[in-house]
C-alpha cells in the first residue's frame, strides 16, 4: 500500500517529528494514515490508534487491515489519552485540534510529563494559548517546523518535559521557528490576522476592548520587529 507513503504535507510534518523506534500513541487519529505510513517506513514498531468517535476508528481499522498492519496497530474508543496506559507508548502525537483541546488533553494527562515523554503535537488553532499552557505546566519546546498545504500554512512542534524559557507575546503567537524557509509567509499570515482583528475593534467601546486592543497592538509591533529580522537574515 504504496499510498500510504504519500502523507499530506501537514501529516508529513508531523511524521517528521515523531522520534524513530517508539511506540506511538496517535490521538485524533481518524483514518490512521500517519500510525500507518510511520509503521510501513520502519518508522516505529507499534501503534495505539485512538479516536472519539466509532466511525473514525472504523476507517482506522479499515486502513491498516488494507496495509497488512494487522498486530502491529491497537485501537481505542476513548477521549484523547485517557483510554492509554503509560506503560503502553513511548511517544505521543495529537495533529488537527484546536491547541485549547490539545492543552485539555495534555491536562488530564500527567504522566507524559512526568514520564518526559516525546509529544507531537500540531494545533490548527488557539496557538498562542497551547504555547502558553505549555510553558507554565512543565513542558518545553523543543522544535518547531512549518509547511505549506494548498494555500495554508501549518504549525507542528515537538515538546518535551522540562523548564522553557519564557516566551515573548509574539513569539506566543508566531513560535520560535526563527531560520525555517516559510518564516516570512508565517509572519505574514499572522501579521494579516492581526490588522484584521485590530481593524474590527478600532469602533469598539469599553474597557476591555482597550485592553485587548493594546494586547494586539503590542503583538502585531513584535511580529513587524520578527519581519524585519527576517528580511536582514534572507539578504
Amino acid at each position: 500500500m504504496s499510498g500510504l507513503h504519500d502523507l499530506s504535507p501537514r501529516l508529513r510534518m508531523v511524521a517528521d517529528l515523531v522520534p524513530p523506534g517508539i511506540r506511538l500513541a496517535d490521538v485524533g487519529t481518524d483514518h490512521a494514515y500517519l500510525p500507518a505510513a510511520l509503521l510501513l517506513e520502519g518508522t516505529i514498531p507499534f501503534a495505539v490508534a485512538a479516536d472519539l468517535r466509532q466511525g473514525p476508528l472504523a476507517s482506522a481499522k479499515a486502513t491498516v487491515r488494507r496495509a497488512g498492519l494487522e498486530g502491529k496497530v491497537a485501537f481505542r474508543l476513548c477521549d484523547g489519552l485517557q483510554g492509554i496506559r503509560p506503560e503502553e507508548v513511548d511517544g505521543v502525537a495529537i495533529a488537527g485540534m484546536g491547541g485549547e483541546t490539545i492543552a485539555a488533553i495534555l491536562a488530564a494527562a500527567p504522566w507524559t510529563r512526568e514520564q518526559n515523554v516525546p509529544l507531537i503535537l500540531q494545533p490548527m488553532s488557539s496557538m498562542p494559548d497551547l504555547r502558553k499552557w505549555l510553558e507554565e505546566n512543565g513542558y518545553q519546546i523543543i522544535t518547531e517546523e512549518l509547511c505549506r498545504e494548498g494555500d495554508t500554512l501549518y504549525t507542528a512542534m515537538l515538546v518535551r518535559a522540562g523548564a522553557m524559557e519564557p516566551q515573548s507575546p509574539g513569539e506566543l503567537w508566531a513560535g520560535r521557528n526563527r531560520n525555517h524557509p516559510l518564516r516570512g509567509a508565517w509572519l505574514d499570515q499572522w501579521l494579516g490576522r492581526m490588522g484584521r482583528a485590530l481593524e474590527g475593534m478600532e469602533q469598539a467601546q469599553g474597557e476591555e476592548v482597550r485592553t485587548k486592543r493594546e494586547q494586539l497592538a503590542q503583538v502585531r509591533a513584535e511580529l513587524l520587529h520578527m519581519r524585519e529580522e527576517w528580511n536582514q537574515w534572507q539578504r
